[in-house]
């Protein structure tokens, strides 16, 4: 999600390559997203008092005269900034007698903040067309300004009509997170389980995950349990792509969301019987604390893989094995790492048993 809201930040900016952008990343999602809405209050709050007056000067023409001012004068940039300075009443009319090719390139340059009032007055079918557009010209960016502010039966129309890596794109750049569980109610799990299909075609898990990691609850769920059941190719290229993006962190609260059927397909799979990749997992699950996600996946690896976990674990730094022994205690997954424990060589063993976290539990 920071990745989307640099290159939101980008576009803002008129660069089309977020590039130079790309430090950034590291920033928190929210805190890179407040950064992003005050760029555009400097960007459109200064705008020079001009554009006031072409707007002041549209009020007093027909709406059909202002849009043909708009494509012969102004041009797409210059029309959504006199858009942005217009009541969105007064703005969806003039919109409703653009062709859809100018409003689609005007889009990408209206007032973020000024899209709610102006979708909310459109003409539905017209926005149908305008959403179908900006797909097809793959501008994924803008549909994730509107899409959370476009009514259910047009968003149900919309998804007809657009293919299941547009879905998928367009969620990642969604404006309005706390939208995607309601978008996603709309979608029947055949659906869904198609989009989840394009990012395991498309290489897009990154976005994928992003998309899980902004819902929760039932939704979170059903995205986990398709992914669950993906052929195991597409599977396979889900757990390699968290490993080589280090996304471990993204990825370990769904599979904690599987029944036992699912989970063991999970670590059935060719890339968890890589020794590399579970060392990987391990060093992931350190730094994040996610033991309590992971360890019922260990559970149900092969015993091979198992005694990687084990052999890696048991060459955690003592501070990093207590707070593993404290985690494990606190959510009560003895059942799950004592089998590890046992796996462990001598030297490891004795690490363990001599914890004091350890010591704690084994005298209660």
């Amino acid at each position: 999600m920071s990745r989307a809201e640099v290159e939101k930040v980008a576009r803002l900016l008129g660069e089309g390559d977020a590039g130079a952008l790309r430090f950034m990343e590291a920033l928190p999602a929210e805190d890179l997203r407040r950064f992003r809405e005050q760029v555009t209050a400097v960007l459109y709050d200064g705008a020079p008092e001009m554009l006031d007056r072409i707007a002041a000067a549209t009020k007093l023409v027909p709406a059909a005269v202002a849009a043909a001012i708009s494509q012969k004068a102004l041009g797409p940039r210059l029309a959504a900034a006199v858009a942005g300075r217009l009541d969105p009443g007064r703005a969806a009319d003039i919109i409703e007698k653009l062709p859809v090719p100018f409003t689609v390139e005007s889009c990408a340059h209206l007032d973020p903040r000024r899209i709610a009032g102006v979708v909310d007055r459109l003409d539905e079918g017209l926005l149908v067309r305008i959403a179908v557009a900006l797909a097809e010209s793959a501008d994924f960016l803008t549909m994730g300004r509107f899409v959370g502010h476009i009514r259910d039966r047009a968003l149900t129309r919309i998804l007809e009509q657009v293919d299941d890596e547009a879905v998928l794109r367009t969620g990642f750049y969604v404006d309005q997170p706390e939208r995607l569980p309601h978008i996603l109610r709309l979608m029947g799990d055949e659906r869904l389980a198609g989009v989840v299909r394009a990012a395991a075609a498309g290489g897009l898990w990154e976005e994928a995950l992003a998309v899980a990691g902004s819902v929760d609850g039932e939704q979170r769920e059903r995205i986990a349990q398709l992914t669950a059941r993906l052929e195991g190719s597409a599977l396979d290229s889900l757990v390699r792509a968290t490993h080589e993006r280090g996304l471990w962190e993204a990825l370990l609260p769904l599979v904690a969301l599987l029944g036992e059927e699912d989970r063991t397909a999970v670590a059935r799979l060719a890339a968890l019987r890589e020794p590399e990749v579970l060392r990987g997992v391990v060093r992931a699950v350190v730094g994040t604390g996610l033991w309590g996600e992971f360890l019922p996946l260990v559970g149900v690896l092969p015993e091979d893989g198992r005694k990687v976990v084990a052999d890696t674990a048991a060459l955690l730094g003592d501070g990093e094995l207590d707070a593993l022994v404290h985690e494990v205690d606190k959510r009560d997954l003895w059942e799950l790492v004592l089998p590890l424990v046992e796996l462990m060589d001598d030297a490891g063993k004795q690490r363990v048993f001599e914890l004091p976290a350890f010591q704690d539990q084994a005298g209660s």
